[in-house]
């Protein structure tokens, strides 16, 4: 617990998402956090940082200056993905507080040595920018399954294919849809919100299966289509079917208990609850096509869903008042270790058990960086409103 009054932070990465979060921090919807100083490589974007933040926040070209300047308690990570683990690391080092944008890194082995530096330092905040845990559906959804309204699950199905993207979205950026810039396409850049949520609410598969098809879609060499078939130690199944081309695209999420069945869709949630647990009306029920009996109701929440903000103002309390992080930083290997396997199941064309074989997969990914295309040109940045 901290003795200061307000948080002085640093976010390094002012591109699409890191220039967002510049805004909401600047317009005063994170009031125990200040913004101090912001870093990026590209001129543009200092010079943007320049014309439309406040002139008191100090503008550096790499983010280690910022991080060793001193000017900073704590530092927002919003880089390119390869660079999250090496900055985390060097700020934990310099005695600095770390939200790291999602995803935790590219490969599980980076991550670990980002977690090992985190444990190393206990004193400091490691948060993670899961900003879907911050709304008001899963939250419910969480509550529903730990108070065992569901039974136990036998099944999720979570179809997230609203995540459509251009050609021109791939071609904003040098470092975009290449394994060697991104390290990976849907399933690293839009997915790790719904593979955090997964594992969140789920719980961790033991096997996966996943079919990953790389530019199937667009001119890219990342996977811009995914289906990945799930196993649980418990029996139950899961598919995780994701998308950058589908129009106009859907996020259905279904999880099935033996009491029943919860749909989260277009900002709803319906549950189907069994007046009975199924597996004792399926050895109880003298009738063969007998289904069990069921009411349906609408699960009401408070409606709330802060985003990133949120997330930010739970970083400060945490750091101010030892109130709860939203999301760990540690937890961010999770929703990645599912990515990496869903790829290297893809790759071998072959079952993933958990936990996987890492080494295996930073090889296979090493084999495709290697070969990987240069991109050149601008940078372009996007308004992602709406995008998350």
């Amino acid at each position: 617990m901290s003795g200061k009054q307000v948080i002085s932070l640093g976010v390094i990465g002012i591109g699409n998402i890191g220039s967002k979060h510049c805004r909401y921090i600047v317009d005063g919807e994170t009031p125990e956090i200040v913004l101090t100083a912001v870093a990026d490589r590209s001129g543009a974007r200092r010079d943007w940082a320049k014309s439309e933040l406040p002139k008191e926040v100090r503008i550096f070209s790499e983010g280690i200056d910022l991080i060793k300047s001193g000017c900073c308690d704590a530092v927002l990570i919003a880089t390119p993905h390869y660079q999250h683990p090496g900055l985390a690391i060097q700020a934990f080092e310099q005695g600095l507080h770390v939200m790291c944008e999602k995803p935790a890194g590219v490969y599980t082995l980076q991550v670990r040595d980002m977690i090992k530096a985190a444990d190393n330092h206990p004193e400091l905040a490691f948060g993670m920018m899961f900003n879907q845990r911050a709304n008001s559906m899963y939250i419910k959804i969480l509550e529903m399954l730990k108070n065992g309204e569901l039974g136990e699950i036998k099944r999720v199905n979570w179809l997230i294919t609203d995540w459509y993207r251009t050609q021109a979205y791939y071609d904003s950026g040098a470092w975009r849809a290449t394994w060697a810039g991104e390290g990976g396409g849907v399933l690293l850049n839009q997915c790790p919100h719904q593979l955090d949520l997964l594992q969140w609410l789920c719980g961790m598969p033991k096997k996966v299966q996943a079919f990953a098809h790389e530019g199937k879609w667009h001119d890219i060499e990342v996977e811009d289509d995914v289906t990945a078939y799930l196993e649980y130690e418990n029996g139950a199944t899961g598919v995780f079917i994701t998308s950058t081309a589908d129009a106009p695209g859907t996020n259905r999420l279904e999880i099935t208990g033996t009491r029943g069945r919860l749909v989260c869709e277009n900002d709803v949630i319906t549950f189907d609850r069994l007046l009975e647990d199924e597996r004792v009306f399926c050895f109880s029920c003298k009738e063969g096509f007998q289904k069990p009996p069921f009411e349906t109701n609408i699960v009401e929440t408070d409606g709330q869903n802060p985003h990133h903000a949120g997330v930010m103002r739970a970083f400060a309390a945490h750091i101010l008042h030892g109130a709860p992080l939203l999301a760990d930083g540690r937890e961010g290997i999770n929703g990645l270790t599912l990515s990496n396997a869903m790829h290297l199941s893809s790759w071998l064309k072959q079952p993933v058990t958990l936990p996987m074989d890492e080494q295996l997969f930073l090889d296979e990914l090493n084999k495709r960086r290697a070969v990987s295309r240069h991109k050149s040109g601008p940078s372009q940045i996007l308004d992602t409103d709406g995008s998350y």
